[in-house]
């Protein structure tokens, strides 16, 4: 199958989404904040490798969303990073894990009802507008009546995330979990 290639622009001005008719992670997704953190994954590191100004590089499915600083040349970075993902997508594993040592690293986002409730509601109402843009949003607590949220993707630097989409997701879960509910965004777990 040849391999093609969309490009999508996203709501964050300093992210595009790279949407393959292959599979770029068949399973989770992962965000890459620097070319030291993706050695299992060649193709991560490639696209870092384009310039200093690309601050972020997100897997899921079958697409890819650059994130730069906003220094870089558009036109420059998605002819360049056009290349590279042709270039290096046929020796890419979609099925690509993190290291075991970067796993035992990462502390687990602890599973209880009323987080699953909470990710139930966000997988049937805002993650896939969110996805759909180039990113997602992580769930990393709930305590207290606050919700901790981490944004991934091209969702990470939007000026619309923080507090357009916030106060969405802080209102549907008002609506449909708890009325007392606040939503914060947090620290990332690490990938």
């Amino acid at each position: 199958m040849d391999t093609q290639l969309m490009i999508q622009s996203t709501p964050n001005p300093n992210a595009l989404k790279f949407v393959l008719n292959k599979s770029v992670k068949t399973e989770g997704n992962v965000t890459y904040k620097s070319a030291e953190e993706c050695e299992e994954n060649a193709l991560a590191k490639a696209v870092f490798e384009i310039g200093a100004f690309v601050s972020e590089v997100y897997f899921f499915d079958n697409y890819i969303t650059v994130t730069q600083d906003g220094s870089g040349d558009w036109d420059e970075l998605e002819q360049n990073t056009r290349a590279v993902i042709l270039d290096k997508i046929d020796a890419h594993n979609p099925d690509f894990t993190l290291p075991v040592t970067d796993q035992a690293k990462k502390p687990a986002v602890a599973s209880s009802p009323d987080l699953d409730k909470i990710n139930t509601v966000l997988d049937q109402t805002i993650r896939p507008a969110l996805q759909m843009d180039g990113g997602d949003v992580q769930v990393l607590e709930y305590q207290d009546n606050k919700v901790k949220i981490f944004y991934q993707g091209a969702c990470g630097t939007c000026p619309s995330s923080t507090m357009g989409t916030m106060y969405a997701i802080e209102n549907i879960l008002k609506e449909q979990f708890n009325p007392d509910v606040t939503v914060e965004l947090g620290d990332p777990i690490p990938e």
